[in-house]
């Protein structure tokens, strides 16, 4: 028994489509709603929950009714037909209310413009406003407008400038210390010495305030200006990184290499929290253009939510039993697969990038949605459903999986044990789902506020590294079992999401790629076997049913999770991001071990295939 691996890629693209549609979804319409329409984390995580609120019934009937649907194509096909075209259609339709709103704050859209600037800080400097670390200011206070006009976006450490020491000695920056060789000394700081030279002082905790005098004071940092992408003038309130409680600041900055543009902290701490208050002001004073969003949004998640069932309930449709782990991991895949095309693309079209905070999106919707009609057709043109779930009949009865008369009929129920371990095994659904999608659904406003780091190349990294493992654990867990497949996954997960809650920007990159490459070998390792664990303990003739509930546990997760996520981020800071999904997913893996159903079952060979070791 070996798992046609052609016939389950092209299975695999409406899963394909399915995730490029939910990754492009969850990178920008969280950047939209807060940087275009102003609303809070909190607000805006309410809205990223219309999805998941839609799915919890809408998965389910879908599921259910398509069990019964006996169109010529299939049970599942028409609704990944029909459900496909309408998202695409109105995805591309909902750029238009974007840039309705873009319109309604054309003062402002301009990256590093004066002009633009005094509006927002004449219009919310006395508001009440919050930085991502969630301390409260006021614009007035702090700055002039003089001040607040000046803060560039991104500035430029310059390697060429010369710099004073308390001793008057004059140094170039980059013959004080390199980034490279400072990484290499985390705990030693260098400091001026009395007589002018650079020596060390040992076993400090933080650069000192020398330090600062010493790169500040000669005027090292200098604004880097957008339009013309190359640096200008020094920055005129670098001083303000001396100021007392400033020194984080000040420390990531030098942890910047020399001669590359890098986000202000200024800029992140200030402006951004200004702009979004000015934009949820004309929001309110004009909602129509949101009206037009939440109408078109609406449209496009309940498209979506009519074949996501169908869709992930053909595979066991098409497979027999003893091969879904397999399958599933090819399915998984090429789920991956689209995420990490779309990934790609923000890359090229730069959607991480300051200076396209505010960008149109029509464009790039237009893509995604060409990227989903595209592998629509593919799976229209290479998938005969009614001929595949024909031959996973045959070879059931050929292979003596099940009494397929008993699975047809219906009369098999659950025991007393089984719906205990079906309760314990959504439990742990909704646990790591409620970890993961934490991250997935805010990962992008994090790494912009937060981390300053492009989100797009990160995701792809864990996407990438996910794909890799889909195979591997498939292999894997049809021969140590999908249950301790899944442990090691929650594990891995929760292990990832710990470490990252100690990075910040000045955090080697490589250990953020490195946790994110754990996070999605554990996620793939959990995907390739929670859903057939489920759908293990259904019937044929109820599959879509199963695959509903499956998807209402993971739904009602997603549908809680960036709201509650978001709350905190709102009220604690921002730095309540990973240890928020650290402990829901620490808290599946005691809700796992409680589960003893669902997991592989034995094939019954015959004739020579029972001499045979291999699968």
């Amino acid at each position: 028994m070996k798992l046609n691996y052609k016939r389950t890629i092209f299975v695999g693209f409406a899963f394909f489509l399915i995730c490029a549609f939910w990754q492009a979804y969850d990178n920008t319409i969280p950047l939209i709603l807060t940087n275009k329409f102003g609303m809070s984390q909190t607000l805006s995580g309410g809205v990223m929950t219309l999805d998941n609120v839609l799915a919890l019934f809408m998965l389910p009937l879908f599921g259910a009714i398509s069990d019964r649907c006996h169109s010529r194509r299939g049970r599942r096909t028409p609704f990944i037909l029909v459900g496909t075209i309408v998202a695409a259609v109105f995805f591309v339709a909902l750029s238009f209310a974007d840039m309705a709103q873009l319109k309604n704050i054309t003062e402002v859209k301009a990256i590093d413009d004066p002009a633009a600037l005094s509006v927002i800080y004449n219009a919310e400097k006395d508001a009440e406003l919050k930085t991502p670390d969630n301390e409260s200011f006021q614009l007035g206070e702090l700055f002039t407008e003089e001040e607040f006009k000046s803060i560039p976006s991104q500035l430029w450490l310059d390697a060429q400038a010369e710099l004073t020491t308390p001793t008057g000695k004059t140094v170039k920056f980059e013959e004080i210390k390199t980034k490279a060789e400072f990484a290499k000394l985390p705990a030693d700081i260098l400091l001026p010495g009395d007589d002018g030279t650079i020596g060390e002082a040992l076993r400090e905790p933080k650069i000192t305030e020398q330090w600062y005098q010493l790169v500040f004071s000669g005027g090292a940092l200098r604004a880097w200006t957008v339009q013309d992408n190359a640096p200008g003038a020094v920055y005129p309130m670098q001083d303000r990184f001396l100021a007392e409680g400033a020194e984080s600041e000040a420390n990531t900055i030098l942890l910047h290499a020399p001669g590359k543009a890098f986000v202000n902290p200024h800029y992140t701490d200030y402006v951004v929290p200004a702009r979004q208050a000015y934009a949820w002001s004309v929001t309110k004073a004009n909602p129509s253009p949101l009206v037009a969003f939440m109408i078109l949004l609406l449209i496009v998640l309940v498209a979506m939510s009519t074949f996501r069932s169908p869709a992930v309930a053909l595979m066991p449709d098409v497979t027999v039993k003893p091969l879904r782990s397999k399958a599933n991991a090819v399915i998984n895949l090429m789920g991956s697969a689209g995420g990490i095309l779309v990934l790609g693309l923000g890359m090229v079209f730069a959607t991480s990038a300051v200076k396209n905070s505010l960008m149109s999106y029509t464009l790039y919707f237009g893509v995604i949605a060409g990227i989903m009609l595209l592998a629509l057709l593919i799976f229209m043109r290479t998938v005969k459903e009614p001929q595949f779930a024909a031959e996973m009949e045959e070879d059931t009865k050929r292979y003596g999986i099940e009494d397929r008369e008993e699975e047809l009929s219906g009369s098999r129920k659950l025991s007393g044990a089984e719906r205990k371990s079906l309760i314990f095994l959504l439990a742990s659904i909704v646990l790591w789902f409620m970890g993961y999608n934490s991250i997935t659904s805010k990962y992008s406003v994090y790494a912009s506020n937060v981390l300053h780091k492009d989100y797009n190349l990160t995701l792809i990294i864990a996407q990438a590294a996910a794909i890799l493992a889909y195979l591997p654990v498939g292999l894997l867990s049809s021969k140590i079992g999908r249950k301790k497949m899944i442990l090691a996954g929650v594990v891995m997960l929760t292990a990832s999401f710990t470490v990252a809650s100690f990075l910040r920007e000045s955090s080697p990159t490589m250990l953020m790629n490195a946790m994110f490459v754990l996070a999605g070998v554990g996620w793939a390792t959990i995907n390739v076997n929670s859903f057939p664990m489920v759908v293990e303990m259904s019937k044929g003739s109820n599959v879509g049913k199963y695959t509903g509930i499956y998807y209402t546990a993971s739904m009602a997760a997603q549908t809680v999770t960036p709201w509650i996520s978001g709350f905190f981020m709102d009220n604690y800071g921002m730095m309540t991001f990973f240890p928020y999904a650290a402990i829901f997913a620490g808290l599946a893996f005691v809700t796992m071990l409680f589960v003893r159903h669902g997991d592989n079952k034995p094939t019954a060979k015959r004739g020579l295939e029972a001499l045979n070791v291999e699968d």
